[in-house]
């Protein structure tokens, strides 16, 4: 069964292709990623993992000529993202819809349903955990 992070990716790409890196710069680094940077507080860094699109040549040349730094990632590592924890608890919701959602369009619905759902206090505590969780990750080498 596939999740609904891919779902949703889907339901929000309009292509509903692969993500490439030429498209990962077009669609993702260039009008939301730049923009960000220069509206958060000085000391950010980009965190992504080295999925093939975010760490091609295009990419981090992009990445280089805006002065977006980036925080670096240990290659067989975790991924760390909280919003994948988002995106499990999200699949978990919606794996227990009843009925469970039979097209795009009702999956769609029910994304964002139980998206709106969420309490701030989980996204603060997914957010407030990242130090632990990399303090985690250099003990143990980048691994598990």
């Amino acid at each position: 069964m596939c999740s609904v992070h891919h779902h949703y990716k889907v339901l929000k790409n309009p292509y509903n292709g692969t993500l490439t890196a030429i498209r990962y710069r077009d669609e993702i680094l260039g009008p939301t990623v730049r923009p960000y940077t220069s509206a958060v507080v000085p000391g950010f860094f980009l965190v992504h993992d080295n999925a093939r699109p975010h760490v091609q040549k295009i990419c981090t040349q992009f990445l280089e000529a805006k002065n977006i730094p980036v925080l670096e990632w240990p290659a067989y590592s975790p991924d760390m993202s909280p919003i994948e924890y988002v995106w499990d608890a999200l699949d978990r919701h919606i794996q227990q819809c009843v009925p469970v959602p039979a097209n795009i369009q009702q999956l769609r619905t029910a994304i964002e349903e139980e998206w709106t759902n969420i309490p701030q206090a989980t996204i603060n505590n997914l957010i407030n955990s990242m130090r632990r969780r990399c303090v985690g990750l250099c003990e143990a080498n980048g691994g598990h």
